[in-house]
């Protein structure tokens, strides 16, 4: 009918395209809400970033020592809770120092700080900033046990590595899973291959995200590594949903290791520029 405007085939494929693309942009938006949302959930609930005047010693509201020697692994250092082994270093750091003397029938002094009823969580984001030490026979770990422990034994109580290291490999970290079942050299572990410099030469953040059936495992927010109970071999279990606490150390010698050598020098600090514990919720 003359006068009448109709909308022909041209002008209903670009309406439609209009219609196409205002979907595909609010399912973006949609999308970048929802991973938004997803990245607010995690809240900071601990942490500590070793402020403190240098020889200080860490805060005993959260740290406890660990004194004395072996702990199952064979290792040769003495751990003990003296400035000269475990310090602030006043500026902003935790040092954790291996040393070559003889105390208490060890060649090798350390240190090996734990937050054992003082600071214990199940689930979240557990992380930390460290430098590593290098040589033969030099091993740092960053890692959770379970805080029923004394109750139940090791590994019923659970063991989350989050960051191992041999010091004799220094571009090379790694995560590992020990509970009833896969513990010792059968535990479930991965390792991670830096490229460039090793970890001795420069800070790095080593962290796990760890929900009730499942824990991932970071380096420099660059995630490497899943465990799900169905990871678990026939016979063992999952034992991971409960409160743990953190243990810092830096061993000399043991299983893991060996002991060691004419290459190694001493002292060999490990440097903790913090340490948080997040979770996700209000």
């Amino acid at each position: 009918m003359t006068g009448t405007a109709t909308a022909g085939p041209g002008r209903a494929s670009a309406a439609m395209r209009l219609l196409a693309a205002a979907a595909a942009a609010l399912a973006l938006i949609a999308a970048f809400g929802c991973d938004r949302e997803e990245a607010e959930e995690y809240r900071l609930v601990w942490e500590d970033e070793f402020e403190g005047e240098a020889g200080a010693s860490p805060d005993t509201a959260y740290w406890d020592f660990d004194v004395g020697t072996n702990w199952g692994n064979n290792q040769l250092e003495y751990d003990t809770d003296r400035p000269e082994n475990v310090s602030l270093d006043g500026e902003g750091n935790l040092a954790i120092t291996a040393r070559e003397e003889e105390y208490l029938g060890c060649d090798y002094t350390s240190g090996r700080i734990v937050t054992r009823d003082r600071v214990e969580y199940a689930y979240g984001r557990f992380e930390a900033r460290i430098r590593l030490p290098v040589g033969q026979g030099i091993w740092p770990a960053f890692w959770l046990l379970g805080a029923d422990i004394d109750a139940v034994g090791w590994p019923e109580c659970g063991e989350i590595d989050i960051m191992e290291y041999r010091g004799q490999e220094p571009n090379i970290v790694l995560g590992s899973l020990h509970g009833p079942g896969y513990y010792g050299g059968s535990a479930i572990s991965k390792r991670y291959l830096l490229e460039g410099p090793g970890f001795d030469a420069g800070f790095h953040l080593f962290a796990v995200e760890w929900s009730e059936d499942r824990i991932t495992w970071y380096v420099d927010d660059t995630a490497y590594f899943t465990v799900t109970p169905d990871d678990v071999p026939d016979g063992g279990r999952w034992v991971f949903r409960h409160p743990f606490f953190i243990i810092l150390n830096v061993a000399v010698g043991g299983n893991f290791v060996g002991p060691p050598n004419e290459s190694t020098s001493f002292p060999q600090t490990m440097l903790i520029d913090r340490v948080r514990i997040y979770r996700r919720g209000g």
